[in-house]
């Protein structure tokens, strides 16, 4: 089993749902991952049909035979939705979207839901938008029980919110019910929103202004990428892990950390090639911790 041979640090990457969700289990265990992300749609349309009973089961199967538990999925919604539009049709048509993409996860036993909180077009305020996002995860979690809704920061491009950990923090504090509501943080993000993450110090720093505005309790999942762009630059544009502008400290940090335990840690890097590799070096910086631990 993944999950017992190595331990719970849960690496992985986003993997192809091609051929049907049931597929995307058994993609991960062809790296070596014990964590996997995946659409459980289409990301770039609207509807989808439902889920099959019979892919719905399958899935399950392929999960418990190979011993990934909902807490080391992490299912992506569409890209399409926007659930602090401001038109209202399309913030509408945004919600009902998020609400199926909640729905599929709940039919398939998965408790997260990650997705991009959403973008004021500048059309209206910030604080409008962030308090429409936060509105739109209280009707989801009205309409659909037991899954989390997992807030991912962005890098800042265009009028995207959530860049800015106080708008992580401004979303969960209108969040009706704040056991449904974390965060996924993604490194590229983080580091083109200018917040460091070149060295352990820096790392140090980042996380701590993270613990202070929102709170570590509400880290449910993360992100693992390098960035092509450089700090600041508010741009996503990732890279494969140790060949951009971060470099292989914040990794080498998340790896030995054990405030990132229990989470997926998901790669998005460029290279699928090289997957593999990235989740060993991940795997390997863990294990040197609890070998100086033991020491």
């Amino acid at each position: 089993m993944v999950k017992k041979q190595y331990g719970n640090k849960f690496i992985g990457a986003h993997v192809s749902a091609a051929g049907g969700v049931d597929q995307a289990p058994l993609r991960a265990r062809e790296i070596g991952a014990n964590a996997f992300a995946l659409f459980t749609k289409n990301q770039r349309q609207w509807v989808a049909k439902p889920l099959e009973a019979s892919t719905i089961s399958a899935f399950k199967a392929n999960c418990k035979m190979l011993g990934y538990s909902s807490d080391q999925i992490l299912p992506h919604d569409s890209y399409l939705i926007n659930l602090g539009a401001p038109e209202e049709e399309k913030l509408e048509k945004s919600r009902a979207a998020f609400i199926d993409e909640m729905e599929r996860c709940q039919q398939l036993g998965l408790t997260l839901l990650n997705f991009h909180p959403g973008s004021h077009l500048k059309k209206i305020s910030e604080d409008e938008c962030l308090a429409k996002i936060a509105e739109s995860i209280n009707l989801a979690h009205q309409a659909v029980p037991d899954v989390i809704a997992v807030i991912e920061n962005t890098a800042g491009q265009g009028t995207n919110l959530g860049w800015r950990f106080e708008h992580l923090a401004q979303i969960i504090e209108q969040v009706e019910d704040k056991s449904r509501v974390g965060v996924c943080l993604d490194t590229c993000h983080t580091f083109a929103a200018g917040y460091d993450l070149t060295s352990f110090d820096a790392c140090e720093v980042t996380f701590a202004e993270f613990d202070r505005v929102v709170g570590m309790q509400y880290l449910r999942a993360m992100h693992i990428n390098d960035s092509k762009i450089a700090l600041g630059g508010k741009v996503d544009r990732h890279d494969a892990l140790g060949k951009g502008a971060i470099g292989w400290d914040c990794f080498e940090y998340i790896s030995k950390d054990p405030r990132f335990d229990g989470i997926p840690l998901i790669l998005e890097t460029i290279e699928p090639d090289l997957w593999s590799q990235e989740i060993n070096q991940m795997r390997q910086f863990h294990l040197q911790a609890l070998a100086e631990i033991a020491e």
